[in-house]
């Protein structure tokens, strides 16, 4: 091989390697920080995998954390974000009122904040919100509750008991009064009766949505004021405080032939919930598909980091106390015994029908 000859080889070579060296380098856009609640609650491990794939294909690389719904951890991970300067925030509160100070920080260095599915409050440093319509949420949850009241006859009095979520989440509040909205003029007519009287928010909460917290109250509204009555709807604002209401019930003889289940409502679809769908245990969840939420705040992130409009279908909506934020909401859907095959398996693949056996 002449000189001349391996010359023109090896400065092609060069050339080639630095066009992929280059191209590589231009989908290298930064690190974006992820902070989510838990992992003890399924639908978190999928947001965050979801949301890292979704951020690769964008050319970003995601710092994925868990807090263990411990806030001096949450606020420690997003510190050590920022001084690490990565490019974006993207959290998903386990108390929405307690991150001011830690965003002033990413504010001084101009980092974009995306509240995910919970909103972050008080304080003007969030830029978006991406969440899921969550006053429809509850809304769809009783009006499952009216829909069996219905199909049983419309018979009075029809006893109903309330829970709602963490009282430090905006979302639990956003799903309560969704529920609310529906249940109150069957409550007020003395149609639905609430044997407790616990109806407000401040009585029904379930600090950090916790399930067995739920199912030690169920235990007491059972002993307290369902002796010799019968429970005929819960509403449950997730899965997991679903699944404590259930076990609660099943410990005094709920779920038989002669005893029923109560129809209770629930949140997230998630596979053991699905599954007490499809025996008959829980009547409902609403499904929100994670992969819709988490592309669409990698596409927030992306188009803010990149200057073009960010995607909003809410602007007025979602005040955190000192602003109101522009927000995303992506739309949930109803799952029953009639649907859940057709709406996670078929249409929606979030399921395979094996895994819900």
């Amino acid at each position: 091989m002449s000189i001349l000859k391996s010359l023109a080889i090896t400065m092609a070579v060069s050339v080639s390697m630095s066009s992929v060296a280059g191209t590589a380098y231009a989908q290298d856009k930064g690190v974006v920080g992820i902070t989510l609640p838990n992992k003890t609650q399924s639908r978190w491990i999928t947001d965050g995998n979801n949301m890292v794939a979704a951020l690769k294909e964008k050319g970003y690389t995601a710092d994925l954390q868990y807090a263990n719904d411990d806030v001096p951890t949450q606020v420690n991970q997003l510190e050590n974000m920022i001084s690490k300067g990565e490019k974006a925030l993207v959290i998903a509160p386990i108390d929405g009122k307690t991150l001011s100070d830690v965003l002033n920080l990413a504010a001084q260095r101009h980092i974009k904040v995306i509240s995910y599915d919970r909103l972050i409050r008080d304080t003007k440093n969030v830029d978006y919100n991406a969440t899921f319509d969550n006053f429809q949420v509850g809304a769809l949850q009783a009006q499952s509750i009216v829909d069996v009241w219905q199909k049983k006859g419309s018979k009075t009095p029809f006893n109903v008991e309330i829970f709602a979520g963490s009282i430090d989440d905006n979302n639990a509040h956003m799903v309560y009064n969704g529920g609310i909205s529906v249940l109150k003029p069957y409550i007020d007519s003395g149609k639905f009766v609430v044997r407790s009287k616990q109806v407000t928010i401040e009585k029904v909460a379930t600090h950090n949505w916790d399930g067995a917290t739920a199912q030690s109250r169920m235990d007491n509204l059972l002993s307290a004021n369902y002796g010799n009555a019968r429970l005929d709807a819960v509403l449950c604002p997730n899965d997991g405080i679903a699944i404590g209401v259930i076990s609660s019930l099943k410990g005094v003889g709920y779920g038989t032939s002669q005893q029923p289940m109560p129809a209770i409502t629930g949140q997230d679809a998630e596979m053991q919930n699905v599954k007490a769908i499809i025996r008959g245990d829980q009547a409902t969840t609403v499904y929100k598909d994670t992969r819709q939420l988490a592309g669409m705040a990698a596409t927030m992130v992306d188009d803010a980091l990149s200057g073009k409009a960010v995607p909003v279908n809410d602007t007025t909506s979602y005040n955190n106390g000192v602003k109101v934020i522009p927000t995303y909401l992506v739309k949930p859907v109803l799952v029953d015994a009639s649907n859940w095959k057709t709406i996670l398996v078929t249409q929606g693949r979030y399921y395979t029908e094996a895994q819900l056996k």
